[in-house]
Formats: structure tokens, C-alpha cells, sequence
């Protein structure tokens, strides 16, 4: 198991070196609710990567790596039963596209927080992906630059170990 560590100090820390990383506007957090802002503090576990295949390569790592289609989407919508899972669009319920006009969900990495058994209200859709290039504040995901995004997926990465302030 490779896990890399971050602190409130945006830096994530892994064998293989360390990278600055934007993390949520609300800062870490152990008690993450939904619309916080926060990344949730603890271990979060790396479940699988999706990525744009119409517009980069497939990241190399040791999770599954899935493309992504225009008609994917993630449930963030507490009074849904698809409540943080990955849906079909269009989606009756409150979602994020995954499929976006930007960037930064070119690369997606799904990390395990609330989905083991998913509590409604504790928050959806944390994800380890691209950063802006100015490493602005994340809705609660942890975003690395494009280079240490696919440094740290090839050199095994299987978790997130986020320690609060």
C-alpha cells in the first residue's frame, strides 16, 4: 500500500517526493458535511481513476482506469438514494457533470470517503484531480498540477492519509 500524506499546509508527501496541492476552501475537516467546502480529514482510500480519453492518455497506476463519457455524472444530492455514486445523464437529482468544459476533471481519481456505507449529508464527490493553474481552493478535493497528478498515480499511490490541523 503506497499512501501519501497532506497536512493544512497543502502539501502532499509520498516516497516518491512531495507536491503543493490545493484542498478545499473550508479547510480539512473530520466532521465533512455536504456544501462545506471542506476535504474531509482521515485515510481516503484510492478506488479507481477516470480520465478524458478524447483528451489525454490514460494515467498509469494501480487502481482500474476507466474513460469517462459526456453522460457521466456524480449524484451529490443527500436526498437521493444515488447519493454519492456515479449516475447516468440526465439525472433527475442534483449532480456534478464529470464530463466538463474545463480541465480539471480530465484526470479524476475517486477516493473513498462516505461510500462505505454512504451517510446522507456527509459529504460527495471528494476526488483527487487537476488543479487550476493558480492551485485556487477546491469545493473540498484534493487537485494537483498534471505532471504531479500522474507522478504520484505512477508511483502506486493507493491512498490519502489527511491529517487536520
Amino acid at each position: 500500500m503506497t499512501t501519501a500524506v497532506i497536512g493544512p499546509g497543502g502539501v502532499l508527501r509520498l516516497e516518491a517526493g512531495a507536491w503543493r496541492c490545493a484542498l478545499g476552501k473550508g479547510g480539512i475537516r473530520r466532521d465533512k458535511r455536504e456544501g462545506d467546502g471542506a476535504t474531509p480529514a482521515g485515510l481516503l482510500p484510492l478506488r479507481r481513476v477516470l480520465y478524458r480519453a478524447d483528451r489525454v492518455a490514460a494515467p498509469r497506476c494501480r487502481v482500474s482506469v476507466e474513460p469517462i463519457a459526456p453522460t457521466d455524472g456524480w449524484c451529490d444530492d443527500p436526498a437521493h438514494a444515488d447519493y454519492n455514486r456515479q449516475v447516468r445523464l440526465p439525472h433527475s437529482a442534483r449532480h456534478e457533470v464529470l464530463w466538463r468544459e474545463d480541465a480539471l476533471y480530465d484526470i479524476v481519481g475517486v477516493l473513498g470517503w462516505n461510500d462505505a456505507p454512504v451517510q446522507r449529508g456527509r459529504g460527495s464527490a471528494i476526488f483527487l484531480h487537476l488543479a487550476r493553474p493558480d492551485l485556487a481552493p477546491t469545493e473540498g478535493c484534493i487537485a494537483l498540477p498534471e505532471p504531479a497528478l500522474r507522478a504520484v498515480l505512477g508511483a502506486g499511490l493507493s491512498a490519502i492519509q489527511v491529517m487536520e490541523e
